[in-house]
């Protein structure tokens, strides 16, 4: 149980360092783009130990796949990007794909 709060945190960095990535407009913007090397070096530390108990494969999906969902929802949500069927759709894929690979690692 550890080592999925361990994934999580590591995730919740990442998608930390990412929004700051775009709050910086192309790091014009001091703070956030501090920030974003501040969240992505936290991030990286914690997948490197979350690798210690995951398999890569299964680790970097849910890294990567989670990461994709919850920026895509604050895109959406904070910054007003589009949205439309296609790509709310797409993005539930994705979120079902996580889904699966975290029941994977479960029954194995």
């Amino acid at each position: 149980m550890m080592q999925w709060l361990l994934l999580a945190l590591g995730i919740i960095m990442e998608v930390c360092g990412t929004t700051c990535m775009k709050l910086s407009d192309g790091f014009s913007n001091l703070v956030p783009s501090v920030l974003t090397f501040v969240f992505w070096g936290i991030a990286f530390t914690i997948f490197i130990f979350a690798l210690k108990t995951f398999d890569l494969s299964l680790a970097y999906a849910i890294w990567v796949g989670s990461g994709i969902v919850i920026v895509s929802i604050i895109g959406i949500l904070y910054f007003k990007e589009p949205a439309n069927t296609l790509k709310i759709g797409s993005i539930l894929l994705i979120a079902i794909g996580v889904a699966g690979l975290g029941v994977s690692d479960l029954i194995r």
